[in-house]
């Protein structure tokens, strides 16, 4: 770590490139320069080696292949996992015997923040806004409660695991935590953080969450059916199974019942084409069940491996690879699903970051902040937790992650209870 500042013009040109990539990364359309998050991390990286503040040997090496390795083979795994129908379960389960409006905003909350931290925040929230938006507009109820439940327990449940999100990983990695180790050292915080937001939530939209019950709705849905000329039995059946709105669509458009299947479903039959001489010899339900089945086998013996400690990067690759070899088909169509885009972004960063680090200005504000922000004292916690808020909010919490002010205080903390252990 530089902790002395580098001759001025170093520093002002780096100081310069690192204020590009964070304007592009906190406001990626802005006007003179609508390019976006990705090429603005890029942008910081290539003037930060023009203005000669990183050369170029040293900006490769500042890239970290174990992260992008781990975020890339964690999209391809999630991939398959959607693909065999996990999130449709979890869906299932925020449905399963729901009591109302405020039953349903609990389990948002907590089947969101769990599957979060194994899954990271940003498939969750992607996959399963539609099951959400869908549950409210069943038992007419407002989306919104629904939506910020959705992302706020997100990010509080992948803040449990070094897999949750990207900045945790570039902490856990920079930091040699094991996955156990972060795990127990986050869990009762998560706990405790996803107990206030769902209590919070519960007193901001106590009356908004009353809307009708199931069986108002199902008796809603049946005179509607009986206005229209359709069989009130049919349309509540569906509803009182839990099936969305799109599954019964796809159900009436096919003429019969057992012609429906729910997404998974449908992807799962889709992806497993394959002309594999042991596959044709099966028939369609056991190849389907095969896949799943492995799928979610495969998926557990990774979680084991990163619990006993083996490497998460390496372990994420050699899942990832297990699901493309039994597929048994050309894995181009689940590689194009994988957020390149993000794993560029995340190259350009650490190597903007790297040479912001060169300047030496990240070391000086430490020093200067670091009599007033000692981990082993209320008062400098305190402090520490407002900076990193601070700067996650302005800065962006990836980068805010990466940066030598936040990374020296989780290396100085492992470090120092490691030699503080012994004594005891």
């Amino acid at each position: 770590m530089t902790t002395e500042l580098a001759p001025l013009p170093k520093v002002v040109l780096g100081s310069l490139s690192f204020g590009v990539f964070w304007m592009l990364a906190v406001f990626p359309s802005v006007p003179f320069l609508p390019i976006g998050r990705t090429a603005g991390a890029l942008l910081g990286a290539v003037l930060m080696i023009v203005f000669h503040v990183i050369g170029p040997d040293d900006a490769y090496a500042s890239i970290d292949l174990p992260i992008l390795g781990l975020l890339f083979a964690t999209m391809v795994v999630g991939g398959y996992l959607k693909g065999a129908g996990m999130f449709g379960h979890l869906g299932a389960l925020l449905a399963w015997r729901s009591r109302g409006g405020r039953d349903l905003l609990c389990r948002v909350c907590v089947v969101t923040a769990l599957a979060s931290a194994l899954f990271t925040n940003d498939t969750c929230c992607v996959v399963l806004t539609e099951f959400v938006l869908e549950l409210a507009a069943e038992r007419n109820l407002p989306a919104k409660p629904f939506l910020l439940a959705l992302a706020t327990s997100a990010n509080i449940g992948s803040s449990a695991t070094p897999i949750g999100n990207p900045q945790n990983l570039v902490i856990a990695f920079n930091s040699r935590i094991t996955f156990l180790r972060f795990l127990f050292g986050i869990l009762p915080a998560m706990l405790a953080g996803m107990a206030v937001n769902t209590v919070m939530l519960l007193c901001m939209y106590w009356k908004e969450l009353e809307g009708a019950s199931p069986d108002e709705v199902g008796a809603g849905k049946e005179m509607e059916a009986v206005e229209e000329g359709r069989s009130p039995a049919s349309s509540v059946l569906s509803l009182k199974c839990g099936a969305s709105p799109a599954l019964r669509h796809r159900q009436n458009g096919n003429g019969n019942g057992n012609a429906g299947h729910d997404d998974a479903d449908s992807v799962m039959s889709e992806n497993i084409s394959t002309k594999h001489r042991w596959f044709m010899q099966c028939s369609e339900q056991r190849r389907k069940l095969f896949l799943k089945s492995f799928a979610y086998v495969v998926t557990v013996g990774m979680l084991v491996a990163y619990m006993l400690g083996l490497n998460m990067s390496w372990t994420a690759i050699a899942t990832a690879i297990a699901l493309v070899v039994v597929d048994f088909r050309d894995a181009e169509p689940c590689l194009d699903k994988v957020s390149y885009s993000l794993l560029v972004f995340f190259s350009g960063m650490f190597v903007t970051v790297s040479g912001f680090n060169k300047t030496g200005l990240p070391g000086a504000i430490w020093n200067f902040m670091a009599p007033y922000a000692k981990i082993n004292h209320v008062s400098g916690v305190t402090v520490l937790s407002l900076i990193i808020l601070l700067l996650s909010n302005l800065a962006s919490n990836v980068p805010t992650g990466k940066l030598t002010l936040v990374r020296t205080v989780l290396i100085s903390f492992v470090l120092s209870e490691s030699v503080s252990r012994p004594a005891r």
